[in-house]
């Protein structure tokens, strides 16, 4: 028994040593094996060409004459090149033959640590495998790489390598191949560059989409210098011309090729790389080259007039509504300046101040709120885990008891926060994050209160896609870059998530389009004066180091941002005074070329009109000063007045301890001029003058050159007296039912008549 079991264990090993030996065999003789045709061949590099809808050249990978990614010979490749790759990837590469075993050994300790793949030990000879046979990234994937840079090994010399290796290795931007690279980084050719030069195109191979100069110019003068390290320790550049070396500058010059919306384009190319996109041939984006130029023309104009305020830097990016795609994006003034061109404050985060606000009273609307609803706009303390927390308005007053509508329009802060304790920081967050804020990536803890007003960083681009779910009725969907890959284009599901109800999307919608919620924080006169409803809205960071404005349309949403890049505070300019000209003249230029659209109305949306009183936001009586409030069905308040008796306010138990609160310290007797009623006074309440608030008498116009007739226009706006119950217009004697008067030169009386037969007029010139 013993000697069969003997003879069954040696035939076993007799069978595996002869199973081995084939493999080895089979192996050897596929990798003695004549290499495929294409492997050793050169080969055309994949170009890719974006062109704006229209199908205009904005960029191409390729260089002047058309051979961008072209072969270029290694003989011809500048030496300082492939001494910084071979510093870079693999200094033993003229010592091993394709697997460098003393850094696999090095790499499969740390792996087994990690339990995964974290150090792949890849020499130039199996990265150069991955490109010509591409494989998978994990221990399966790396086998292959090893046994096909053995087969490399065999039958090709190291310079065949290499060559092969820097004609075909991505280096961001579309860029395939170093002969691609110089000319998108350097616009230059490989075959004559510094040592700095050399260093920064190596340097790109290991994260080509993220560290690239167009992307980061930071992250890029970084991973040069870590190669210009290695040269030094390898022996490939001496310490002094390294330091010099690191004094070159990473900025990209303007190329002679065709290299239009620069931050978009460069966005796109990394979102093609990153999603495995081919990159060849002709893509066709969803960018309007026309309407990116006007708005680039119109960033460096609101640069030069607020930068001797500190407003240094803009940027804008407008979205369609119904689609996603981009229609502009200007990331900042000039793409080319040295210092900092290359950041794209479209998809840089920074805090976006007040312009959250909307999400949050979207938030309350879905827990039982109303527009009607009363919050406190009084001194209060609260406790935090930072300690104690009493918030500010922007002017520095607190206004008493305000209505959401109010508050959302006026964008007062103290309500705010009061709202957002009430419902819950977390709540709050979970909302921002279902409208597509990804930035704010901290627990709520980290951000507090202050989450209301806008303190955790976010970027323009998710601020407006942000802004155009809320148009879309509370449902986000991704932006898009591709035009064939548009909703209009494409029969795939689009990706969606609902984050609030319709109706209250589109009630907070209602809010921000409406021009008299923004009276009492803002005046009469504001730059959202548009001659067609806009949802905007305006953000100031702590200190006016950031100012944001966004304003939406039912057909597309535009956001602005005004600042400066190093994050230093401005001086006195706030959202309303700098962002917000840029926001209307931007809007304005889009809806030259683009339908505007119409917003979604309360009345669509299924919410329901009533009459309140303006002070309490409850039923109207005969003898309250009203208006007409939207409600969603069932959250109609079912009391009725004003909280006076005898002419006086008597605060309800639950307003009693704010009006108390705040004595001395909110506006007491200010007449509110969307209104007209003294609010908040104690003193009998009054009425005011019936008046035309939206022109003054005297008021001498110029119709604007280049802009469409029915954009010069003139809002007819009056208040005081029996205003709010309607109001007839003449213009030179003659009536007219539009809300706005087209401008014609000459000199124009315009007469108001309320239903009470209250009269006001004003004369004006116009200018031709």
């Amino acid at each position: 028994g013993g000697e069969r079991g003997n003879r069954g264990v040696g035939d076993t090993v007799a069978l595996l040593g002869a199973g081995a030996l084939a493999a080895a065999l089979a192996l050897a003789g596929w990798i003695a094996w004549p290499l495929p045709a294409d492997v050793a061949r050169p080969a055309p590099v994949p170009a890719l060409v974006l062109e704006d809808r229209n199908g205009l050249v904005l960029r191409a990978t390729r260089a002047a004459d058309g051979s961008r990614g072209g072969w270029v010979p290694l003989a011809e490749v500048d030496p300082k090149i492939l001494q910084a790759f071979l510093a870079a990837e693999d200094r033993r590469f003229y010592d091993h033959h394709g697997i460098d075993l003393r850094a696999a050994l090095r790499a499969f300790a740390a792996n087994v640590r990690a339990g995964r793949v974290v150090s792949g030990a890849s020499t130039l000879t199996m990265q150069t495998a991955r490109l010509l046979r591409p494989t998978g990234r994990g221990w399966l994937g790396k086998a292959r790489q090893a046994l096909w840079a053995l087969r490399l090994e065999a039958h090709l010399p190291k310079s065949a390598i290499l060559e092969l290796y820097l004609n075909r290795v991505p280096l961001g931007q579309g860029a395939v191949g170093v002969s691609a690279a110089a000319a998108v980084y350097l616009d230059g050719s490989p075959r004559s560059v510094s040592l700095g030069q050399a260093a920064l195109l190596a340097s790109l191979a290991r994260a080509p989409s993220r560290d690239n100069p167009l992307v980061s110019a930071a992250r890029a003068r970084a991973r040069r210098d870590a190669v210009l390290r290695r040269m030094v320790e390898v022996g490939y550049a001496r310490p002094e011309d390294a330091r010099r070396a690191r004094t070159e500058p990473v900025a990209v010059r303007p190329p002679r090729t065709p290299f239009l919306a620069p931050h978009f384009t460069t966005r796109a190319l990394a979102w093609a790389e990153a999603e495995g996109a081919p990159m060849v041939g002709r893509v066709r984006t969803t960018l309007d080259l026309e309407l990116q130029t006007e708005l680039e023309g119109e960033v460096r104009h609101t640069v030069g007039m607020l930068k001797d305020r500190g407003g240094r830097q803009a940027a804008v990016v407008v979205l369609d509504n119904r689609t996603g795609g981009v229609l502009a994006w200007v990331g900042s003034p000039d793409f080319w300046t040295p210092e900092a061109g290359q950041v794209d404050m479209v998809v840089s985060p920074r805090q976006p101040g007040s312009a959250l606000k909307p999400f949050l009273y979207a938030l309350a609307f879905d827990h039982g709120y109303t527009a009607a609803s009363v919050l406190p706009d009084v001194p209060h303390v609260y406790a935090t885990a930072l300690g104690p927390y009493r918030p500010q308005n922007y002017d520095r007053r607190y206004h008493g008891p305000v209505r959401i509508r109010e508050a959302l329009g006026s964008s007062f802060n103290v309500p705010a926060v009061e709202m957002a304790d009430r419902l819950g920081v977390a709540a709050l967050l979970n909302t921002l994050r279902g409208a597509g804020f990804a930035s704010l990536d901290r627990p709520a803890e980290h951000y507090g209160l202050g989450l209301a007003l806008g303190n955790g960083d976010v970027t323009l681009l998710e601020l407006a896609n942000a802004y155009r779910a809320l148009a879309a009725g509370g449902v986000w969907r991704p932006v898009r870059w591709r035009l064939d890959d548009g909703a209009e284009h494409s029969s795939r599901p689009v990706p969606e998530r609902r984050f609030v109800s319709e109706r209250a999307a589109v009630l907070v919608t209602d809010i921000l389009a409406d021009p008299v919620a923004r009276v009492p924080g803002f005046g009469v006169e504001t730059a959202f004066d548009f001659p067609f409803p806009v949802a905007a809205k305006t953000g100031t960071s702590r200190h006016f180091t950031d100012n944001w404005a966004v304003g939406t349309t039912g057909g597309f949403t535009v956001a602005v941002w005004v600042g400066d890049f190093s994050g230093r505070p401005m001086q006195g300019v706030s959202g309303i005074s700098g962002a917000g000209p840029l926001l209307y003249r931007a809007i304005l230029r889009t809806a030259r070329r683009f339908p505007v659209g119409r917003l979604r109305t309360p009345e669509e949306a299924g919410l329901r009109p009533l009459a309140i009183c303006r002070l309490s936001g409850l039923r109207a009586t005969p003898d309250c000063p009203s208006m007409v409030e939207w409600f969603v069905p069932g959250t109609e308040p079912t009391a009725s007045g004003d909280w006076r008796e005898d002419g006086r306010i008597v605060w309800p138990a639950e307003y009693a301890e704010w009006a108390s609160a705040g004595a001395g310290e909110w506006e007491k007797g200010g007449e509110a001029a969307d209104s007209a009623v003294a609010r908040f006074s104690t003193p009998p309440l009054h009425h005011s003058a019936f008046r035309i608030v939206s022109i003054e008498d005297g008021d001498r116009y110029q119709v604007p050159v280049g802009v469409a007739p029915r954009y010069a226009t003139l809002p007819l706006r009056a208040a005081g007296g029996a205003a709010e119950r309607g109001v007839r217009w003449f213009v030179d004697g003659r009536e007219t039912r539009d809300a706005r008067w087209r401008l014609v030169p000459g000199e124009h009386t315009i007469r108001a008549v309320s239903a009470a037969g209250e009269s006001a007029e004003v004369r004006i010139a116009v200018d031709p």
